[in-house]
């Protein structure tokens, strides 16, 4: 019996992708926007797709603030950036 796959939405394309293709941001009670690798921080997540094209389009829309309801700061997405392009 095959174990099924968890499946999240990503908040710029709106694909539904396995975990492992997605990338979760989380923003806590104090308001810190962070990238979580373990996908275990509390907060409001949102998922983006592990993607230089889809992070680009994040940033254009402000997707991802839209979606955790506070700003972004330039360097969580350099984060973000660095992350997608070294494949972590």
């Amino acid at each position: 019996m095959n174990k099924k796959v968890p499946l999240r939405s990503c908040v710029v394309t709106r694909e539904k992708l396995e975990k492992k293709q997605l990338l979760r941001i989380v923003r806590n009670k104090e308001n810190e926007v962070s990238i979580d690798l373990t996908g275990k921080l509390n907060g409001r997540g949102a998922y983006i797709k592990k993607d230089l094209e889809v992070l680009n389009k994040a940033i254009k829309s402000k997707a991802l603030e839209r979606h955790l309801e506070c700003p972004i700061k330039e360097d969580i997405y350099e984060e973000i950036k660095r992350i997608i392009e070294t494949g972590e």
